[in-house]
């Protein structure tokens, strides 16, 4: 029977796209990411879009494919990113090491080889050899005793990427909510607020919508930081005085923000809907209604950064860890979300670049206007 031609044009298409190279750091050897980790690349189907390349080390991943019993779940052993071969999944071997993998326990060793996952992919990535990092997750207890100076993946890629500041924006299909402030104390949020950060951000979010997301004109829901928005001064007055001017001045700069909204009603109706993006002004703000809404398929995206880097928007959870609970869907969507933006990215690139470059004569005239 001839095939559907439409199915068949779709798999010339997919075939003439180029495989994307994904760097997958293993997080904590203990904790659920080397399962969800397994799980996610189980499907071979995955193969015919990118080329799988795990930092860790052939001890870790038979480990948990023996303690899953995925008999059928096949790797390549590599020395370095420069052996990896398309149509497999590929495990660089990072370290040598005889460990004690502890299923469900915190201890140090957890955060010492989610480390050298870690270094070895950025320095992979940085030098090319892989295209985009997906991070599984990591204790941040564990990994301070070994050495770890940053509070987290995403101040880590700053630091190394040579990024002022990143944008962390949490993402399930076209909910994108976005965080003025991250990991800080729930006391020291309002100091830390003021109108020239939130400026900053709104123009982040909106950068990254259009180039990583391929949203041509994005529009941007910013939500208060007190119960009611402030309630025109009644309870708190930081939407007066910062979050509407940052609101009037990213405006008059050109992006489509509106607000300050309500924090507490506005995830539960409808009017989110109307927008590409959410801003919140704090960590559990933003987070604590979105995973409430998609926790199985949310990604931790990370904007702002010269690379692309994912992450699922769960934790090492210990306490399930080994029980083969764990659900891959987040690191599933994690993968496919990071080749999508390195993609728009691409094209992005293209789309705004100069069509008909200046001739000697037009660069000699611009340069004396």
């Amino acid at each position: 029977m001839d095939k559907d031609p439409q199915i068949a044009n779709k798999e010339k298409e997919q075939s003439q796209k180029p495989l994307i190279k994904v760097g997958l750091t293993v997080g904590d050897i203990n904790g659920i990411g080397p399962e969800v980790l397994i799980k996610a690349l189980k499907d071979n189907r995955i193969l015919t879009d990118i080329i799988p390349v795990i930092y860790g080390s052939n001890k870790v991943v038979s480990f948990y494919k023996k303690h899953l019993n995925l008999q059928d779940f096949n790797y390549q052993s590599c020395k370095s990113a420069d052996e990896v071969s398309a149509k497999k999944i590929n495990v660089v071997n990072v370290w040598q090491d005889e460990i004690e993998i502890e299923p469900g326990q915190s201890n140090a060793d957890g955060g010492k080889y989610a480390l050298l996952s870690l270094e070895a992919a950025t320095k992979d990535l940085a030098s090319g050899k892989i295209d985009v990092i997906v991070t599984a997750p990591f204790s941040k207890e564990n990994v301070a005793k070994a050495g770890f100076e940053f509070v987290g993946h995403t101040e880590y890629l700053a630091e190394m990427s040579g990024a002022k500041e990143a944008l962390m924006v949490l993402v399930s299909g076209s909910l994108r909510v976005a965080l003025v402030t991250t990991h800080i104390p729930i006391k020291d949020i309002s100091s830390k607020l003021n109108k020239e950060l939130i400026v900053q951000k709104i123009e982040a979010f909106e950068q990254s919508l259009k180039k990583d997301f391929g949203i041509v004109k994005p529009r941007i829901a910013i939500l208060g930081l007190n119960p009611h928005a402030g309630e025109n001064g009644k309870i708190g007055e930081e939407e007066q005085h910062i979050i509407t001017p940052a609101i009037q001045q990213a405006r008059q700069n050109g992006a489509l923000a509106f607000g300050p909204y309500p924090a507490d009603g506005f995830f539960g109706s409808k009017s989110r809907t109307q927008f590409d993006g959410v801003l919140a002004m704090y960590h559990d703000q933003g987070l604590a209604a979105f995973k409430a809404l998609c926790f199985d398929d949310g990604v931790n995206f990370t904007a702002s950064l010269p690379i692309v880097r994912t992450s699922p928007d769960h934790g090492t959870a210990f306490d399930i860890a080994g029980k083969q609970l764990a659900d891959e869907q987040s690191m599933r969507s994690a993968i496919y979300l990071a080749v999508d933006a390195y993609r728009n990215r691409k094209l992005y690139k293209e789309i705004t670049a100069n069509p008909l470059p200046f001739s000697k004569e037009e660069k000699g005239r611009k340069e004396q206007d």
